[in-house]
């Protein structure tokens, strides 16, 4: 093989000399501003996407709480404990979840898909077997829903917890994509074993579903009849369904969003008792827990799910959760009102009000019975909604809650 002349060894030198020549400053510092501004950009995106997709309440932590006010080992002692759970993401919506003996019980898994892993956080700390016996779906709105569908990076209640039965609304108007996912993930669940009720099967005891269901020594579920299972309705918040948690003479009761045409049903067709406990419908909103319902249970406690003063669905002040007429209907009967939210407001630059935030009012509200002893427990906060700064700053004081003091 002929030797390499003196002149290609300086030309391979010379090349070899050139790949290993790097940046000059000006150039690196040139290169370094374009990654730090497209790593600005990336961030600030997925902060946007982030709020208005409901990611925060499950990456940030919704569910802390203040040891003074909320004992987990307390809880998970009672022998039925009812938990209202904060979004912590700034949008309205119901989940309620129920511990009975051994038991666990989810009703509605509100607000966004990703509130998904915020619920399951909570859900956790007493469901220790990953079963949930009983889901009920109160109704097809996605500020009730979402959480069983979840996200493609957070998976929804359906996927991390093996449902054994699914109770839910007979009838709905809806057609969005939130419900088309939802139908799917529930009939997921479904091949993987889970039964599926209507409301009106279980009223009717048919197919195997049962109008009463046994949760706990003394303790039933009890799955109660409205008309708008069987009729049709405009207004999609009277397709809900309807449940009485029954622990001896003490009753608990769960209407979803039903309005003043579900309510007059209920009662007509139902012999209610009074209830110690009243999950106020639709947020304390001004269509529902009207007078023909309350006339009825007299309920002496009610807990609302809500961000108090949200401007997400209204803008008038006193028509925001929980409305001033929802305020002055209850006030008859109790002053024991309890709120899980407070939403941050500001406005926008025509003057809307609009969601800036949301932070716990009572946080996540647990409450509890057993041998007859009702106590109630709080991650943030102890104080009647009547007491709060939010409520003397916005709200107009009933003559029943001013002379209660």
């Amino acid at each position: 093989m002929p030797k390499r002349r003196e002149e290609d060894l300086l030309t391979v030198e010379s090349t070899t000399t050139v790949s290993k020549r790097t940046l000059s400053p000006k150039a690196r510092k040139v290169l370094f501003a374009v990654i730090a501004i497209a790593v600005v950009v990336v961030v600030a995106t997925a902060v946007f996407v982030g709020y208005f997709c409901g990611w925060y309440g499950g990456i940030l932590g919704a569910h802390r709480y203040v040891r003074k006010y909320y004992n987990i080992a307390e809880i998970a002692s009672e022998q039925l404990s009812v938990h209202f759970l904060r979004s912590g993401n700034g949008y309205t919506g119901d989940c309620v979840y129920i511990k009975a003996g051994e038991t666990d019980v989810l009703i509605d898994a509100g607000t966004r898909r990703a509130s998904a892993l915020s619920i399951a956080e909570y859900v956790n700390r007493y469901c220790k077997d990953g079963i949930l016996e009983y889901v009920v779906v109160t109704h097809a709105d996605i500020d009730h829903i979402s959480g069983f569908v979840g996200t493609k990076t957070a998976r929804g209640i359906f996927e991390r917890f093996q449902c054994n039965n699914i109770i839910q609304f007979v009838r709905t108007n809806k057609n969005t994509d939130t419900f088309t996912e939802y139908c799917k993930a529930r009939d997921k669940e479904i091949e993987q074993g889970a039964n599926c009720y209507t409301a009106l099967q279980c009223y009717n005891n048919e197919n195997g579903a049962k109008r009463v269901y046994e949760l706990a020594p003394n303790i039933t579920m009890e799955i109660l009849y409205q008309e708008y299972y069987e009729k049709y309705s405009e207004r999609e918040n009277n397709y809900c369904v309807c449940v009485m948690i029954n622990q001896g003479d003490k009753h608990y009761l769960f209407t979803g969003d039903l309005e003043l045409a579900g309510e007059t049903s209920l009662v007509e067709h139902n012999d209610l008792p009074e209830v110690v406990l009243y999950k106020g419908a639709h947020h304390g909103s001004i269509t529902s827990s009207n007078y023909v319902l309350l006339d009825a249970i007299r309920p002496q406690y009610v807990c609302v799910c809500c961000n108090a003063g949200s401007a997400e669905y209204a803008q008038r002040s006193e028509n925001t959760f929980p409305s001033q007429q929802f305020i002055d209907r209850v006030a008859r009967y109790t002053d024991n009102v309890f709120v899980t939210e407070l939403a941050i407001i500001r406005q926008d630059q025509w003057g809307n009000k609009i969601n800036a935030d949301c932070r716990p009012l009572n946080g996540d509200i647990v409450f509890a019975c057993s041998d007859g002893k009702v106590k109630m427990y709080f991650s943030e906060s102890d104080v009647k909604l009547k007491d709060t700064d939010w409520f003397r700053e916005n709200r107009i004081t009933p003559e029943q809650w001013s002379t209660s003091q």
